[in-house]
């Protein structure tokens, strides 16, 4: 999973460089497009916009992440998606499913205090560490590292002999 993370990390780096070099020669052109064209007022979208353009590059990278845990968070108060989340979404020695759990419960939070401290802390040092690393590489070492941490949990749960089932990292 680390080596695929780290590989893909380097395509999406290539990618997203190829894509910047486009996307500045496009604002270049829409920016002489938007000096002849008359700008509405109040434009939610526009304040979204610039919301996201004051972030940091690390801030826009968390964003998707902490999105990406509180799209889990909820689905673990529907009651519909229960067994899907205790099979995937938590890490059990035990389970049947052993990989994709390794993944996805790097993801998974129960207590809304553990993800918002958990979150907070990404937020704070997001802009330092990927400056650092960039956005690429920082996914891969935040995926590998949960990857890792929950294999590590795996081996802890093995020694202890207590098989039941956690969440995250």
């Amino acid at each position: 999973v680390s080596g695929s993370a780290f590989a893909s990390a380097a395509v999406w780096q290539y990618e997203s460089l190829k894509s910047r070099v486009h996307t500045y020669l496009e604002e270049a052109r829409a920016d002489w497009l938007d000096r002849m064209r008359p700008q509405k007022r109040g434009d939610f979208r526009k304040q979204v916009n610039s919301w996201w353009n004051n972030l940091t590059e690390g801030q826009r990278t968390v964003t998707g992440i902490i999105a990406a845990n509180v799209f889990v968070f909820c689905l673990w108060r529907l009651p519909g998606m229960r067994r899907i989340m205790f099979t995937y979404f938590t890490s059990d020695p035990s389970s049947k499913a052993l990989c994709s759990p390794m993944l996805l419960s790097t993801f998974s939070h129960f207590s809304l205090f553990h993800m918002a401290a958990n979150m907070y802390v990404l937020w704070s040092f997001s802009s330092s560490i990927v400056s650092l690393l960039g956005c690429e590489q920082f996914m891969a070492v935040y995926l590998s590292a949960g990857v890792i941490s929950t294999f590590v949990s795996y081996v802890a749960k093995m020694a202890t002999g207590r098989f039941e089932p956690s969440l995250g990292a």
